[in-house]
């Protein structure tokens, strides 16, 4: 059980950070090594070069993409939201359809529109005809980043 302490530390934490998308390699060192054409030794050389120049983070299981990383691949800031107003019977329906479509995030909102979806800008054609098809779907209003500022 959680102490009022760790509670308090855990508040604490949670005020002072930052939400952050995350990109994690889902792949073993050996994987990658082998998949790169290059021994364990050399990745982890490169690696390191990497985590030092704050790139990528790593530790036991896992190499994450910091926006560094992705704004040096042209990544960074190609998301595109789309707001969706469906009619109320068919909701579930339609959030059902896009968590299987190829989107990063759905949320279900209270507002003007029900549903916020987030995903990458090149799926933006495909996530549209799939809610063109979709019944229920009165709305949409698409918006592509263009630039993310970091607050």
């Amino acid at each position: 059980m959680t102490t009022e302490k760790q509670l308090r530390v855990l508040r604490k934490l949670y005020e002072s950070s930052k939400s952050l998308k995350v990109h994690s390699a889902l792949k073993t060192q050996e994987e990658l090594a082998k998949e790169l054409g290059i021994s364990r030794q050399a990745l982890s050389m490169h690696l390191r070069q990497l985590r030092e120049q704050g790139l990528i983070r790593t530790g036991r299981g896992f190499i994450d993409l910091t926006d560094r990383a992705l704004a040096e691949i042209g990544r960074l800031g190609e998301e595109a939201f789309v707001l969706v107003r469906v009619e109320p019977k068919h909701r579930g329906d339609v959030y059902r359809k896009l968590c299987t479509s190829p989107v990063e995030r759905v949320y279900r909102v209270a507002g003007e529109y029900d549903i916020i979806a987030v995903l990458r800008a090149e799926k933006l054609g495909e996530v549209l005809n799939l809610l063109g098809e979709a019944e229920g779907v009165t709305e949409t209003a698409s918006h592509v980043v263009i630039e993310m500022h970091q607050v």
